[in-house]
């Protein structure tokens, strides 16, 4: 076992050396505050403090995990061996920069603690956290820096057994809207066929007239397709219901709909899902509770596992509404507008809730990929968006970490603006799972 002698022992403390060292690196360890214990340690061990107690393997440390407050930290990005650094050191320690700090600054989304400009819908932009402005955004980088660690540790002592990580691959699948025409009711499908022939939109009213009189499929009927490239490929997936009330931003089927009961009970049966908390319940209290209630009595299972719509997220305040209504396991940590690693890490961890100074039991669940961004936000043809989602994937698999994709159903529909896209998700499956 590993000894680590650090001057204080502080929540954060416990919370980023479970996360190295136990998680990553996967080796066991203990942490203690004790010198005599540390320099009568025979075994492997090393420092984390302002200065070694002697010539043992020493971490030079920063403030950050010794501080209770939150506040703004000077931070000077450079580059280490390839990978962008910050919270340099100067002195004898075995790293140029804390390492553990750095990674503690990233997973536990500090910068979002900090004042910011919100965008339209509330969220923390992309284009202002450190990883976007100092292009280390579609870099694991804590990843990254836990496999540099193990190296670090190996060498020195070359006894300790670490446990072995493997690659995985989940694809998730958002509903945000079961079907573009059929099961939406008479006042909903009235008002979408009179907006479609005020817009001369012949093309709609086709679509809509041959959904409804079943000659045709729906188009976001895509399940049968999806579970087809499933059972191909052998992939893991997880699908998230939106059953909240109907508003601008939430415009699924109604919840009560048979024909989306019926749905969701299949998909149920053979597959992991979760909630996608409504934009609305956000704000509305008591919203979330409803739709978790709803989901569990037409599975007639525990509902645990949730991704918010639109990934509106506000911390910590999101993570603790989720918390109070039992969910578990929450899989929003990804940013809309661009792709890549929002926490910096490609691996499932402990929401740290800074305001409380506390590791919580809300398991986090970061994605790399979603389809909307590579599309709507980024904008990119389909050969960069498989590129760019290939070296993702890439990326996750040197670390040995879990790639998790975000698509919806009617993202896989080859209709409108997703017409020839599915070659975007083949491939990601395809992909993704022959590694």
């Amino acid at each position: 076992m590993l000894l680590i002698y650090t001057r204080q022992l502080t929540p954060r403390i416990h919370f980023v050396f479970e996360l190295l060292l136990k998680d990553l690196v996967g080796v066991t360890f203990q942490l203690t505050t004790d010198e005599n214990q540390f320099r009568n340690y025979e075994a492997p061990k090393f420092s984390y403090s302002n200065s070694p107690l002697e010539n043992e393997l020493f971490f030079q440390s920063v403030d950050l995990l010794f501080e209770n407050e939150i506040k703004n930290q000077n931070i000077e990005v450079f580059e280490w061996n390839s990978l962008k650094s910050f919270y340099k050191i100067t002195t004898s320690s075995v790293l140029p920069f804390d390492v553990f700090a750095a990674s503690f600054y990233l997973v536990s989304r500090y910068e979002e603690y900090l004042p910011y400009t919100s965008d339209e819908h509330g969220r923390f932009p992309a284009t202002r956290s450190l990883a976007y402005r100092n292009n280390f955004l579609q870099q694991p980088l804590v990843n990254q820096y836990a496999s540099e660690l193990k190296k670090i540790l190996k060498e020195k002592f070359p006894q300790l057994v670490f446990a072995e990580k493997k690659f995985e691959f989940i694809s998730t699948i958002d509903i945000d809207n079961a079907y573009a025409y059929i099961g939406k009711g008479l006042y909903r499908t009235t008002g979408a066929i009179a907006r479609s022939v005020l817009k001369f939109d012949v093309n709609d009213l086709k679509l809509r007239s041959s959904a409804l009189i079943q000659k045709s499929a729906d188009p976001y009927d895509t399940y049968s397709y999806y579970f087809q490239l499933q059972s191909q490929y052998n992939f893991k997936s997880i699908f998230f219901f939106l059953l909240g009330d109907f508003t601008e931003h939430d415009k699924n089927l109604p919840y009560s709909s048979k024909r989306f009961q019926s749905l969701i009970k299949s998909i149920a049966a053979e597959n992991e899902i979760g909630i996608h908390p409504s934009y609305s319940s956000n704000n509305k209290a008591g919203q979330l509770q409803k739709e978790i209630e709803r989901l569990k009595n037409i599975t007639g299972k525990p509902v645990t596992k949730s991704r918010q719509h639109f990934l509106k997220m506000q911390l910590p305040e999101t993570y603790r509404q989720l918390i109070a209504a039992g969910i578990t396991d929450d899989y929003t940590m990804g940013y809309a507008e661009e792709a890549g690693f929002r926490a910096g890490i490609c691996s499932p961890y402990y929401f740290f809730d800074l305001k409380k100074n506390e590791c919580t039991n809300l398991h986090l669940h970061p994605f790399a990929v979603m389809d909307a961004t590579l599309n709507s936000y980024m904008k990119l043809p389909t050969n960069e968006a498989i590129s760019l989602t290939k070296k993702l994937i890439d990326e996750v698999k040197s670390v040995n970490g879990t790639f998790i994709s975000l698509w919806h159903n009617e993202t896989i529909s080859e209709t409108g603006i997703w017409k020839t896209w599915r070659n975007v998700f083949e491939f990601t499956v395809k992909y993704a799972s022959s590694l």
